[in-house]
């Protein structure tokens, strides 16, 4: 059995890392060079990094950043925020990225997720979710939470995971940033509806939160921001409550 995963996220805007609530009223909280440094001493798993600004400014993510961070770090690293070409994929895997997050550009052209999956391979490609409970369903947002989509969320995951998705990243807006706990019916509901692994991001406020989604669904990764920024928690206690409570994490 695959060990499950802590992954911080760190979202960048105008070089520095903030943090917001329900994708909005972002305030600074860092360096995050610095920030991946000290992630890196405490034995992560992966960094995400997503560039908030860079699909609406139609620009890339912050290519120097990312080249900085990777010479000091040893953990795979996730990159996204504006990525909608190959060659963008191109460019931030030369420059340190692992893996890319494709969210927006997944519903503007599904001909770039299968290109991209078979140049790079399939695991270097990770589809981002956004969504927000509705009128009691799960509806798709793209541009960082601005435009809302009429594509239904089941079929969504169908067609990417066709495509050649390794990974989802998903999100319920929502709960982003509340620190109230991961949304478990949203995750039961993706891991049910792919074979892909899936990350959980949103919610996560204190360790029960961890714990409650790894023992109540098949999620493979837990994505947090706030639980580390507005807190006296870093991964290594997380880690050691994770194992106390008898979930598979890796050792350190």
């Amino acid at each position: 059995m695959l060990k499950k995963r802590l992954i911080p996220t760190l979202l960048l805007r105008n070089s520095r890392m903030v943090k917001g609530v329900n994708f909005d009223n972002y305030r600074d909280t860092g360096d995050p060079i610095f920030a991946s440094k000290v992630y890196n001493s405490q034995y992560v798993d992966e960094l995400v990094f997503i560039d908030i600004d860079a699909t609406n400014e139609s620009r890339l993510t912050n290519k120097e950043i990312i080249k900085s961070v990777s010479k000091e770090c040893f953990m795979p690293l996730t990159i996204g925020g504006g990525v909608n070409s190959v060659g963008v994929i191109r460019d931030l895997l030369l420059v340190g990225a692992d893996k890319v997050m494709i969210n927006s550009a997944a519903y503007n052209d599904e001909n770039l997720i299968k290109k991209s999956s078979e140049i790079f391979g399939s695991q270097c490609i990770v589809i981002g979710v956004d969504v927000r409970f509705e009128k009691d369903e799960y509806v798709l947002y793209k541009n960082s939470g601005k435009i809302k989509l009429k594509t239904k969320l089941t079929d969504h995951l169908k067609r990417m995971e066709e495509l050649g998705a390794g990974e989802f990243f998903i999100n319920n807006i929502t709960n982003d940033g509340v620190m109230k706990g991961y949304d478990l019916n949203l995750i039961n509901i993706v891991t049910s509806n792919t074979n892909v692994p899936v990350i959980a991001s949103g919610g996560a406020g204190n360790f029960k939160h961890l714990v409650d989604a790894y023992k109540s669904t098949n999620v493979s990764g837990l994505a947090m921001a706030s639980i580390f920024h507005f807190g006296d928690n870093n991964p290594i206690r997380a880690r050691f409550h994770l194992k106390n409570n008898k979930v598979n994490i890796k050792e350190v």
